[in-house]
């Protein structure tokens, strides 16, 4: 039996239609847990802060994502990304043998591209500012954090890992993206949809 190639409107081909569907869902697992677990992210301890005589004076500190602008950037950017391959996700199952306009794969190579440089700044603004939570900074004379909030700061290395295969994902839905925006470009203007069979 001859195989069959179905090329939709502005959709590529089936193949590329499953493989944009599931690096979305990818990207969306993966942005989505780098937002929760930064989200989630608090860690209360009891620390010993300075000492009179031979009494230690002790104070209880907490260590939150909200305490840093960065890491709120952080959750911001990647609950967008979320939401925005969340959308894209149900805009391409329910639209699928829909006609699809040239102008609504621009959009959407866009906004690709657009959320991808989110993620990305995101995800290196986050990564500064948690090299210097793990090591400080002498010549600033900032103190290390993880060296007394490790669980803290082993929740913010999970979330950055989410975080950056978040960046390469979104990276490779750009590329595909972009890769139908150009079939589109090439095919016949006058054909809406064509079936192409191949022995």
């Amino acid at each position: 039996m001859p195989r069959e190639k179905i090329l939709f409107a502005g959709g590529g081909t089936t193949k590329s239609w499953k493989v944009l569907l599931a690096l979305r869902i990818l990207a969306l697992i993966a942005t989505l847990a780098a937002a929760i677990v930064m989200g989630l992210n608090k860690e209360t301890k009891t620390l010993v802060v300075a000492t009179i005589g031979t009494v230690p004076i002790k104070a209880t500190l907490t260590a939150k994502f909200q305490d840093t602008p960065a890491f709120v950037f952080f959750v911001i950017a990647n609950a967008m990304v979320s939401f925005h391959n969340l959308l894209m996700i149900g805009l391409q199952i329910f639209s699928r043998k829909l006609e699809c306009k040239g102008f609504r794969l621009l959009s959407v190579a866009i906004l690709d591209m657009l959320n991808a440089a989110l993620v990305s700044a995101a995800a290196n603004g986050a990564v500064f500012v948690a090299e210097i939570g793990q090591n400080g900074n002498k010549h600033a004379k900032w103190n290390k954090v993880c060296d007394r909030f490790s669980i803290y700061c082993d929740h913010g290395r999970g979330a950055l890992i989410a975080a950056f295969s978040g960046v390469i994902l979104m990276l490779l839905v750009s590329a595909v993206s972009i890769s139908r925006l150009s079939i589109y470009s090439n095919k016949p203007s006058t054909s809406t949809a064509a079936a192409v069979a191949s022995p």
